[in-house]
């Protein structure tokens, strides 16, 4: 019966350890492989900022300070309200999927809802962290020495 109570108080500790810091030319590559370079018109340095500021490369950050009450998960830092559903918050879930898939090492998930939300009109101005840091600047040194 002991056995039986340690499994589950072990996986839990292996799913939070299941997260990863990226470097930016691990995340770039990353990226490119999934075909997010020049994707809906957004350059890879451009996913790769976005990233950074949200998330500083993170796939475990988690938000849960909005305004609004909703929270925000992983590298790309999905919000609650709109993109992913968590069962604490109203959500119109357009990514069709749970915030906590956000939240492990694993970011194919990420990166398609990522593609969801710069395909809806606002595209990446959707990110607070664009608007602010990626936008209208020099992206260069985000790909400079990764060797893509």
């Amino acid at each position: 019966m002991r056995s039986i109570l340690i499994i589950p108080i072990f996986s839990c500790f292996f799913a939070a350890s299941n997260a990863k810091i990226f470097s930016k030319c691990e995340l770039a590559r990353k990226l490119k492989a999934q075909g997010m370079d020049g994707f809906h018109g957004y350059s890879l340095a451009s996913w790769v900022c976005v990233a950074q500021y949200e998330s500083d490369f993170n796939t475990r950050a988690f938000n849960g300070k909005n305004g609004n009450g909703s929270s925000d998960y992983g590298i790309f830092q999905l919000n609650n309200k709109w993109w992913c559903k968590d069962n604490k918050y109203p959500s119109a879930n357009a990514c069709n999927i749970m915030c906590s898939k956000f939240l492990d090492d694993n970011i194919s998930d990420d990166i398609l809802c990522a593609k969801r939300v710069v395909k809806d009109p606002n595209g990446m101005s959707a990110w607070v962290a664009w608007e602010n840091h990626c936008k209208n600047k020099d992206l260069s040194r985000y790909l400079a020495d990764c060797q893509l």
